[in-house]
């Protein structure tokens, strides 16, 4: 019987590499993987697959009486609707614990790192197996796109350190000018209808009694979304509206000035406006040096709802 690994909802970089990753480490340990994906994968993702010549996971969203390992996220909200039917055997990931539940004992690799990939690599080291070239590129790429290419408040010398090793494995001299690259074909923010765009980078979480959805466009110039603000507050009405969110949230990050433009949707905007000690214009503000959701936004909301 074959055991699926992938990451969460709205697959991002980090999730679609750590499928492959952490498939290839189980499956030279012995063990039947296969990676897969619970949604479609987005341009910089896209990007660096061809680049490193592999093809995107299998898209898979049942996984009832299937064994699973899990890759970059442990929220209920994040997971495919039958998850409590799957066997889950590991869990690897950088967050918070979450809310997800296992009827008996698993593997559990949760660092407080910038990327899982970061772990992953912590784990072929553990066990002695070599990463080939292709698997190593593609997994230092998704370390600097986790971390904004050693930008993000999550960064850890752990991080840094796999990203250096990586590279010599893979053989690339600059890996900073790679990152660059791959940021330039992330702000495409053209070719995507909006709701794609707000849903390109989104996570929901369960806050108390209330569903609260955040997005997260990561851009190297922040101009790019100066004609498109008001359908993109269109998009994430519908959004909010469709699956009854209290509150939504799009995090339009500027990794060049470091610091995102917050753009607010919900149905308290003061629980926002206290979240971050700010007050909303026109149902936005600019949050200098917030750079990670996960650290910089989704504490600070948590503490609010």
């Amino acid at each position: 019987m074959s055991t699926y690994v992938f990451g969460h909802t709205t697959p991002d970089s980090d999730s679609i590499v750590g499928a492959h990753s952490l498939s290839y480490l189980k499956n030279q340990l012995g063990e039947d993987c296969i990676p897969t994906r619970q949604g479609e994968i987005n341009p910089e993702t896209a990007f660096i697959l061809e680049r490193f010549g592999f093809e995107k996971p299998m898209l898979k969203t049942n996984y009832a009486g299937e064994n699973v390992y899990i890759i970059d996220f442990m929220e209920s909200s994040q997971s495919p609707e039958d998850i409590a039917e799957a066997t889950i055997l590991g869990i690897v990931d950088h967050h918070k614990l979450g809310d997800l539940k296992t009827a008996g004992p698993l593997e559990m690799w949760v660092r407080p790192v910038g990327c899982s990939n970061t772990i992953v690599k912590q784990m072929f080291d553990y066990f002695g197996v070599e990463i080939p070239k292709e698997l190593a590129g593609m997994m230092m790429c998704a370390i600097l796109s986790d971390t904004v290419i050693f930008k993000s408040p999550t960064c850890t010398k752990e991080d840094t350190k796999a990203v250096k090793e990586l590279a010599e494995i893979a053989g690339i001299e600059d890996p900073k000018a790679l990152g660059i690259e791959m940021f330039i074909v992330k702000s495409d923010v053209l070719n995507d209808t909006k709701e794609a765009l707000v849903l390109r980078d989104f996570k929901d979480f369960n806050m108390g009694s209330e569903k609260i959805g955040v997005g997260q466009l990561e851009v190297v110039d922040l101009s790019v979304f100066d004609d498109m603000k008001e359908e993109l507050f269109e998009a994430m009405q519908k959004i909010k509206d469709e699956a009854g969110r209290h509150t939504v949230l799009l995090l339009l990050t500027d990794i060049m000035q470091e610091g995102s433009q917050l753009l607010v949707l919900s149905n308290d905007n003061s629980k926002i406006e206290t979240a971050f000690s700010v007050s909303l214009e026109d149902n936005q503000v600019w949050l200098p040096k917030v750079m990670s959701r996960k650290k910089q936004v989704i504490p600070f909301l948590e503490g609010q709802f």
